[in-house]
């Protein structure tokens, strides 16, 4: 097994994803775009105390919707909720999503979108994504190279005393299918243990993380605090697959994905973090066979190797998130990366 082409969530067949950030003052904030043009079947789990989210209910199995047509993630706290409307405008352009009339844009797109707190980060409480953003994302979505750290909706995260943000990997198995995680780090818990050693640095696939070795800088302070903008959080991810996974499949893929969370954040779903994870099936064009479903027993070794790598790849998409944010000054004062503090981490450098 080895990671794809990016090493990102857009190695795998049809997805693509666009982001919009704003970094000035009073600005630390943004918008992702996981976007499927051919849709896909959705299923979501969310263990966070506090989420904060839309369109889920659709995605449970017993609900007879069949996919999504793309899945938002956003900075703005609930506020931020607002986005997935332009992204649905954007998409009944095309006439995308839900068939419900003759017409070419009858339709009505899905949009599952869950939120992570960061209001206030930048300086201005009202400095949060404005309902157009959605749509600026979706636009610019591709199939490339994913940007990392501060980009999207990692532009004002934060994890523990560090800089947060953006993250993404993937991995092709053996039989071809390809797993691919985006997440965005936003967490009460940490990613580094007392000694400043990731703590999902160990899941790297091949050389992935061999540039690191253990620190030894002293841990950097606490946030100032408590305030509100310390103490509400929140990591939101998408896993993706183009193997053909059923309704249920696709749930039990996102419920597992949460162990890719607690192998790199200490602590994980607690109640300020909002903790909520999709899962996509995008199934590959030449891909004729019945979904997988977790009631075939011939299904559950595939079905346990994707899930397996699906949380793998998770937490390998953390700790990108984590060694590509850049330090920021807040209001609060400085929000170093792990980079800035933790320089002797990085071998030969």
């Amino acid at each position: 097994m080895q990671p794809g082409p990016h090493n990102a969530i857009t190695d795998v067949p049809g997805v693509l994803v666009g982001q919009v950030e704003r970094v000035d003052a009073p600005y630390l904030t943004g918008t992702t775009v996981v976007y499927v043009p051919t849709t896909a079947v959705a299923g979501v789990d969310a263990r966070g105390g506090a989420p904060g989210t839309r369109e889920t209910d659709l995605l449970d199995p017993v609900n007879s919707n069949p996919g999504v047509n793309a899945v938002v993630l956003t900075g703005g706290s609930a506020y931020g909720l607002d986005t997935a409307g332009s992204v649905m405008r954007w998409l009944e352009e095309r006439g995308e999503g839900v068939r419900v009339g003759p017409g070419t844009n009858d339709v009505v797109p899905i949009v599952p979108t869950a939120v992570l707190f960061d209001l206030g980060r930048g300086g201005g409480f009202q400095a949060r994504p404005e309902p157009t953003w959605g749509g600026d994302a979706i636009a610019v979505a591709s199939d490339g190279p994913v940007a990392q750290g501060n980009h999207g909706a990692g532009a004002g995260a934060r994890v523990g005393s560090l800089k947060g943000g953006v993250g993404t990997a993937s991995l092709v198995l053996d039989d071809g299918t390809t797993v691919g995680a985006l997440v965005v780090v936003n967490a009460a818990g940490s990613a580094v243990d007392a000694n400043g050693i990731l703590y999902g640095a160990r899941y790297g696939v091949g050389d992935e993380f061999v540039h690191l070795q253990p620190p030894t800088e002293p841990p950097p302070p606490a946030p100032a605090g408590p305030s509100l903008s310390d103490a509400m959080n929140t990591v939101i991810a998408v896993i993706a697959t183009d193997a053909a996974l059923d309704k249920a499949a696709t749930k039990r893929m996102a419920m597992i994905a949460h162990d890719g969370l607690a192998r790199a954040i200490d602590p994980i779903h607690t109640l300020v973090d909002g903790d909520s994870i999709f899962a996509l099936s995008t199934r590959r064009p030449d891909d004729d066979r019945p979904r997988l479903s977790v009631t075939d027993p011939a299904a559950l070794l595939p079905l346990e190797k994707i899930y397996a790598a699906g949380a793998h790849t998770l937490t390998r998409a953390i700790v990108h998130a984590v060694l590509t944010a850049e330090s920021v000054d807040t209001p609060a004062g400085p929000m170093p990366s792990y980079r800035d503090a933790y320089p002797s981490a990085f071998r030969n450098e």
